[in-house]
């Protein structure tokens, strides 16, 4: 894993470029953090009837410099200020957690993302979520910068949430491995239960690749696939099965504070190329597009 100077120092994601002054105008209490996150971003499903034609290919803006270029340019001045839906980017949770993570980092607090499920924003089905986490000096707080703690909508501590199989938030990992061991149900773990082709086993299997990637400061889209993650994948289905139980049971090791556990995720992250991206991704975007992502010259081509 990262060490926890690396996580406080920005990403190739999360590096603002010429923004750095924007990031470090806004304080790093939560309420700041969610003004900053929710002031930029708007969700491209939630408040979908809000955005104006052609707002959705906001999704698709990987790069937080690449991000505040844009809501810069149609909205100049704090990242906290209020702005209107089409003032605003058409994101998601990963955008919310990133700006929010950024942040943090810019002003020195190791921050990171995390992966996974959320169990709170319709009952008996879970969306598929990004939170963000910072070092307190002794332990990672998590918390989810997309709620607003002041209006308590949802019953418990959003800027420090419990962790665990059943929390309120349950990564990827604790959800693969419950669904592995104990037999969890997963078909409501997913997109959307009107999507349920985005639902189950292999959408769960396929996040814990994901939700390594996000901890080991790879903040990449949630749509972003490689290596064994592509649809197109010739490696049999046992063989990913057993790939993301390895995966699952050394991060969810970590968590516990398991060294030697960090330690193999990050050799096993550098050297397996079923785990990692190379030079490029390819994007399936919910607009539909497909597109190869050059993780290097930051430009994605678009297939269709």
């Amino acid at each position: 894993m990262p060490e926890l100077a690396e996580y406080a120092t920005h990403s190739r994601y999360s590096d603002p470029g010429p923004h750095a002054p924007l990031l470090a105008a806004v304080a790093t209490d939560p309420g700041s953090l969610h003004a900053a996150a929710c002031s930029v971003v708007i969700h491209y499903r939630g408040a979908a009837d809000q955005l104006v034609p052609g707002q959705d290919a906001d999704i698709d803006l990987r790069w937080l410099s690449a991000l505040l270029d844009e809501s810069q340019r149609r909205s100049a001045g704090p990242l906290t200020n209020a702005r209107e839906p089409a003032q605003q980017l058409a994101g998601c949770c990963r955008d919310h957690t990133l700006v929010a993570v950024a942040v943090l980092r810019e002003h020195g607090i190791p921050a990171r993302s995390r992966v996974g499920f959320s169990g709170y924003f319709r009952p008996g089905f879970h969306h598929d979520h990004v939170v963000g986490e910072y070092w307190d000096g002794s332990r990672w707080v998590r918390f989810d910068p997309e709620l607003d703690m002041a209006e308590n909508w949802f019953g418990f501590d959003s800027h420090d949430m419990a962790t665990g199989l059943g929390a309120p938030f349950e990564t990827a990992a604790e959800v693969w491995l419950a669904h592995r061991r104990d037999g969890l149900d997963v078909s409501s773990y997913g997109v959307d239960p009107s999507l349920p082709f985005l639902c189950g086993p292999e959408f769960v299997r396929g996040y814990v690749v994901t939700e390594l990637a996000h901890r080991e400061r790879d903040e990449l889209l949630l749509w972003d696939v490689w290596g064994d993650t592509l649809p197109e994948t010739p490696t049999p289905a046992d063989e990913l099965d057993r790939l993301a139980d390895e995966v699952a049971e050394l991060l969810v090791a970590a968590d516990a504070g398991s060294a030697s556990a960090e330690d193999a995720l990050t050799e096993r992250y550098a050297t397996d190329p079923r785990l990692r991206p190379g030079a490029s991704v390819v994007t399936l975007s919910p607009t539909g597009r497909v597109g190869d992502a050059d993780l290097v010259a930051k430009v994605n081509r678009w297939r269709s």
